[in-house]
């Protein structure tokens, strides 16, 4: 099956016994595997395995392809379907000529995301039709948040697909996939009240890069209005503690510099896992806050979490994403200041500055409680860098409104903004129970309106920094010029920086160069709206940096 890969003879391993057998001693097959990977990156292959002995059921090498859409939690959960589907003998291609089976991973939050699903699969339908007779079939999956809303549509229409897996079911997609192989359509989208995938280690499909994700818990209870998050990643649940702390402390082990903690709702983590867990003393909300639901008793908090993920490993960068503004008591807010890993910026989610209007989504809170919010933020923790986002054109939007939102937007002067046009999805509270009634064209002038204030107050808050020295974890060769290095400050904006010498940062008076996972120190030349310009400085850690503060 690999004489299409340049491989000069056939190879069948077995994955029913995992080993190869004829050298006197066993050659795991997951070792091949990796000898394979190597060879065929050489352009020459690993000397050939032995005849296969093994009485089990053996399985053609396939190769699978994953394509990402979405956020932070799809990049994760990729990596989750992928650590799967290796253990069960199948190998990874970059390139999707080479692909056996091809798994998108969909976002479902809006009409355009899943409008570049229908054209993508409409793209690859037709790379199916122009397979080879004599290769396997392609293969083609959908996973995640549209493979869960759109099933039988999915299914049905024009026969695109052959496997589809909700963001439940990735344990399940070896047994699809063998599924598929004997021509049926294979899908599997319940959603779990427990699903976790604790007991995964995801494997990073950017092995050397300097951050990583770490899903802590899956689902959303709030049930604002607006969303389908609720109804494609179901209910909350938790990751147990310890399990956690164990990817951040393996994570650490490779190097990696930053994590990021993923949640639908991630400041609601309540790990009741353990008996002595669910007597704990449970947070109020922020102040002026509400939810749908009753409060929710026992369990470790979010606050605990931060503070041991804190704890793994000083050198390491700790964010979180994406909270909901009614879940930061004060010690959350006390941690972030406290701790000098923990850094210093906060996304809070506003979606709107009217206060009619939070309450047609089902917010929980008004303008003014949210404003209440952001200063609280800023006094507990100055320099604080703020991140939000914002609905143009929600059901029963008036003009009065909009302006509120804009004028939102100027008075709290976020620095990084995530800005859409109101997209109504099924199932949705505002699907039965509200209009659609923000024509699109007022939709989009509404949304430009924003984009435009946006830009216009990130500027003036970014180019605060312009003549400070900022402390920039490096990322890696800048996009736009070879000669310059990129990577992202505390406040997780953007800084470019020229590739020269620096100082080692060990008083020696040697020079280096910096390279991807350094923190360096770069004075800030010039700013926009979404990028900081500088000199660099020299290279430092997070220790020393946060004892000059």
């Amino acid at each position: 099956c690999l004489l299409q890969r340049g491989v000069q003879y056939p190879v069948r391993p077995c994955f029913a016994c995992s080993a190869w057998s004829g050298f006197g001693e066993l050659i795991q097959g997951a070792e091949w595997l990796q000898n394979f990977g190597k060879g065929n990156r050489r352009g020459t292959p690993p000397p050939p395995p032995p005849a296969l002995s093994c009485p089990g059921a053996a399985f053609c090498l396939t190769a699978v392809y994953l394509e990402t859409y979405g956020c932070q939690m799809n990049v994760n959960d990729t990596e989750i379907a992928w650590a799967i589907l290796q253990k069960s003998g199948y190998l990874r291609t970059h390139r999707l000529e080479e692909a056996d089976v091809i798994l998108l991973v969909t976002c479902s939050i809006r009409e355009k995301a899943e409008q570049a699903i229908w054209n993508r699969l409409r793209h690859l339908t037709a790379l199916k039709s122009k397979r080879l007779r004599s290769q396997a079939p392609l293969r083609i999956g959908i996973l995640g948040c549209m493979a869960e809303r759109l099933k039988e549509e999915i299914l049905h229409k024009e026969k695109l697909v052959d496997i589809v897996a909700g963001p439940d079911a990735y344990r399940d997609l070896p047994r699809l996939l063998a599924v598929a192989e004997s021509g049926q359509q294979a899908a599997n989208v319940l959603l779990s009240l427990d699903e976790t995938y604790a007991d995964v280690l995801p494997v990073q499909t950017s092995p050397d890069a300097t951050s990583a994700f770490v899903s802590i818990m899956r689902g959303c209870d709030n049930m604002c209005s607006y969303c389908i998050v609720p109804f494609t990643r179901g209910r909350e649940r938790s990751r147990p503690l310890a399990s956690i702390l164990q990817e951040v402390k393996m994570l650490s082990d490779q190097g990696v510099k930053e994590v990021t903690l993923l949640g639908q709702n991630v400041n609601s983590f309540r790990d009741t896992s353990e008996v002595q867990f669910r007597s704990a003393a449970a947070p109020g909300l922020s102040r002026g806050f509400s939810t749908i639901y009753r409060a929710k008793e026992g369990g470790l908090r979010f606050a605990h979490l931060l503070d041991q993920a804190s704890r793994v490993d000083p050198e390491m960068r700790i964010r979180f994403t994406s909270p909901h503004p009614k879940d930061f008591p004060d010690e959350v807010l006390q941690l972030v200041q406290d701790r000098h890993n923990i850094c210093k910026q906060l996304h809070l989610p506003a979606q709107s500055g009217s206060s009619r209007v939070l309450e047609a989504m089902r917010r929980g809170y008004t303008r003014e409680a949210y404003l209440e919010l952001v200063q609280r933020v800023r006094d507990s923790i100055p320099g604080v860098s703020l991140s939000s986002d914002f609905i143009a054109g929600f059901c029963g939007e008036t003009e009065d409104d909009h302006q509120q939102t804009v004028s939102l937007l100027r008075q709290v002067r976020y620095n990084v903004g995530f800005l859409f046009a109101y997209s109504m999805r099924q199932k949705t509270r505002a699907y039965h129970r509200l209009q659609d009634d923000v024509p699109a064209e007022v939709k989009r002038r509404r949304l430009e309106e924003l984009i435009s204030v946006f830009r216009e107050e990130a500027s003036r808050a970014n180019g605060a920094m312009v003549g400070r020295s900022q402390l920039v974890l490096v990322e890696g060769p800048s996009k736009r010029s070879a000669a310059e290095l990129c990577g992202r400050n505390d406040g997780n904006i953007r800084v470019v920086f020229p590739d020269t010498e620096m100082e080692d940062g060990t008083g020696s008076g040697a020079v280096v160069r910096a390279q991807p996972g350094d923190y360096v120190l770069v004075k800030v030349t010039s700013a926009s709206s979404q990028t900081l310009k500088g000199v660099l400085l020299r290279r430092t850690s997070l220790r020393e940096s946060a004892a000059h503060r």
